[in-house]
């Protein structure tokens, strides 16, 4: 029996089909406990769990967690190529919940040996994925929550956000919280600001003369916007900035503490200039691709580093990689490209890149392609890195060495 899930947040639809392509069962069912507890009880009907493959459009979620822990193998179809398929059901390319389920239980039947089935992943490597994840989701919200809180400071007062130079600073947040508006810093004076920035703990060894220039130097706004109102709103936007660095720090501590107790910690921690977020980050995002890969092939182009290849007759065309998994080759290349400040092999990679004319991003991913080669051969004998026995191995410095278009 082959199993198509079309998903939704709130109903979804399942086919059931026997391996001649006639649908067996059908049905809807609601987001809910009963809906979904109920739904692997009726496929319990047609065999173990471990003989019943799922077909879903996507790779995780709370219906494949409930999937994976029931027993059934998902096989995750990319919605990119669900999408070139349809014209094989008919020219119209019809839509419905009822006909998807079919569509994707018909293509498990027909295709599924071409696809992979989703693994599930190792605790450890869970839980790290999700804590850098969150993560980055918080330095987004931190960043829109500064350029909302610099478009404020523009508007009604530009002397707040000219003092000092970074404007999510402890000192530039205390500074705009003790001084909100234009009016409640109009007796300041150099000495005073000097005192204040004393009392708080100012490491820009600016004086006090210097600051109050900056302060003073810029454009007046023109505010229509009472006072009380000014302040009302850039005290709630420092408060907003306030409270994300706070779950920063939170989430850097946990995920330090995290990345600690990581089995793959060491085979990569001694890697040049990588860091405990971004090392958290490639166990986070690589770990479950390394666990699936079969070949070290697989596994880079997985990461999304390599190019797509389309060739016929006389017809070739390499392009840029876009279905992949953005967040793995986000943290490959940040490790990349600092790497080469660190690293004499990983230097030479990227110079020779750009001497061939290469942009500095594929410059980059070919220096990224050159340590997963590293990384894959670390993970697969469970030997931690060593730079003095990487630099001998010659066959990896030829292999990583060798152009590739990207």
């Amino acid at each position: 029996m082959f199993i198509g899930w079309d998903w939704a947040t709130e109903t979804h639809d399942v086919t059931v089909m026997d391996h001649l392509g006639a649908r067996v069962d059908r049905w809807e069912l609601a987001h809910t406990e009963e809906g979904i507890t109920k739904t692997l009880a009726r496929l319990a009907r047609y065999g173990a769990p471990a003989d019943l493959p799922v077909a879903i459009e996507t790779t995780r979620g709370l219906v494949v967690d409930r999937l994976l822990a029931a027993g059934h193998p998902v096989v995750p179809v990319h919605p990119n190529a669900f999408h070139a398929m349809r014209p094989r059901w008919g020219a119209a390319k019809a839509k419905t919940d009822a006909g998807d389920s079919m569509k994707l239980a018909d293509y498990l039947r027909t295709n599924g040996h071409f696809l992979p089935r989703l693994e599930p992943t190792d605790q450890a490597t869970l839980d790290l994925q999700a804590l850098t994840r969150q993560r980055a989701d918080h330095i987004e919200a931190k960043v829109a929550a500064v350029n909302q809180l610099a478009a404020s400071l523009d508007a009604h007062w530009p002397g707040g956000k000219a003092v000092f130079y970074e404007l999510d600073s402890d000192i530039a947040l205390a500074f705009l919280e003790r001084y909100p508006t234009p009016a409640a810093a109009s007796k300041l004076t150099a000495g005073r600001l000097q005192a204040w920035c004393k009392r708080h703990g100012y490491s820009g060894n600016k004086p006090g003369s210097f600051l109050i220039e900056r302060l003073r130097s810029a454009p007046s706004a023109a505010s229509r916007l009472s006072p009380a109102a000014v302040e009302q709103l850039i005290r709630i936007q420092v408060q907003l900035v306030q409270g994300t660095r706070a779950t920063l720090r939170a989430l850097d501590k946990a995920i330090t503490e995290a990345v600690k107790a990581h089995p793959y910690a060491p085979l990569f921690a001694t890697m040049p200039r990588i860091g405990k977020i971004n090392l958290a980050q490639i166990i986070g995002e690589l770990g479950p691709i390394l666990e699936r890969s079969q070949t070290c092939e697989q596994f880079i182009a997985e990461a999304g580093v390599v190019p797509v290849t389309k060739a016929s007759g006389k017809s070739r065309t390499v392009a840029f990689r876009y279905a992949t998994n953005r967040r793995a080759r986000l943290a490959v290349t940040t490790f990349a490209d600092n790497s080469r400040h660190g690293s004499d092999w990983a230097a030479k990679i990227y110079t020779d890149a750009r001497t061939r004319k290469k942009r500095h991003p594929h410059a980059i991913r070919i220096l990224a392609r050159a340590w997963l080669r590293v990384i894959w051969a670390c993970w697969r004998d469970g030997a931690c890195y060593d730079p003095a026995t990487h630099q001998a191995n010659g066959k990896i410095n030829t292999s990583a060495d060798t152009p590739v278009a990207a």
